[in-house]
């Protein structure tokens, strides 16, 4: 099947909308952390989470237009903290239903049976059935031209995640700790490695990292 730019257009928008968001293949899903100035938690399912830097630690996301109320993009703005949580195959259709618009003041947590857990200083809530999470520092946020997406940057400082996981050069595995992907909309999977490669060299194959 070949669509062209004439025929996307013509297509009726929630087809477009769930081809469109299939094509960039699996994607992490995250259920993100935030709460407002009245102490209100929200939580919120996303799949457009990625790295950006490592020194500073840096994570970026994508959000919908602020044309109508965004409970996360605004508790985000408005205290400069939130937290990231990977999705496992416990808890990927609480986390799916997040994604229900629920009143501002009601808690999600609540609503689909997770459970906040606060660390230290942190002003916003770590899922505590997430088994790999960090919490972040806002550090810029830009409104693009193109589509009126909101591009969120944020700096890391704290990181949770099971000792075992944790290979002795950095590299978590995340499929010890049954992660779940998403792609399109509304498809959750769990993943199959096929192995670690060595860093890659002109004139030289790869080996394979035990």
């Amino acid at each position: 099947m070949h669509f062209n730019i004439e025929a996307l257009r013509q297509l009726e928008d929630r087809y477009r909308a769930k081809l469109i968001n299939s094509l960039s293949g699996f994607k992490s899903a995250n259920l993100i952390g935030t709460t407002d100035g009245k102490g209100n938690h929200n939580l919120a399912i996303v799949s457009s989470v990625f790295h950006i830097g490592a020194n500073p630690p840096l994570v970026g996301m994508i959000m919908r237009p602020h044309t109508v109320t965004r409970d996360t993009l605004e508790n985000i703005l408005e205290l400069g903290e939130y937290t990231i949580n990977q999705v496992n195959v416990e808890i990927w259709r609480e986390a799916h239903q997040t994604s229900a618009r629920y009143e501002q003041q009601v808690s999600e947590f609540d609503e689909v049976g997770l459970t906040p857990e606060w660390v230290d200083e942190a002003k916003a809530p770590f899922v505590a059935e997430s088994r790999l999470k960090y919490s972040l520092v806002l550090r810029e946020s830009q409104t693009l031209e193109i589509n009126g997406t909101v591009l969120v940057i944020g700096e890391i400082n704290h990181v949770l995640v099971e000792d075992d996981v944790i290979a002795h050069d950095g590299y978590i595995d995340i499929e010890a700790l049954e992660t779940v992907a998403v792609s399109g909309l509304d498809s959750y999977h769990v993943t199959n490695r096929l192995g670690r490669l060595s860093y890659a060299k002109p004139d030289k194959k790869p080996d394979v990292i035990d």
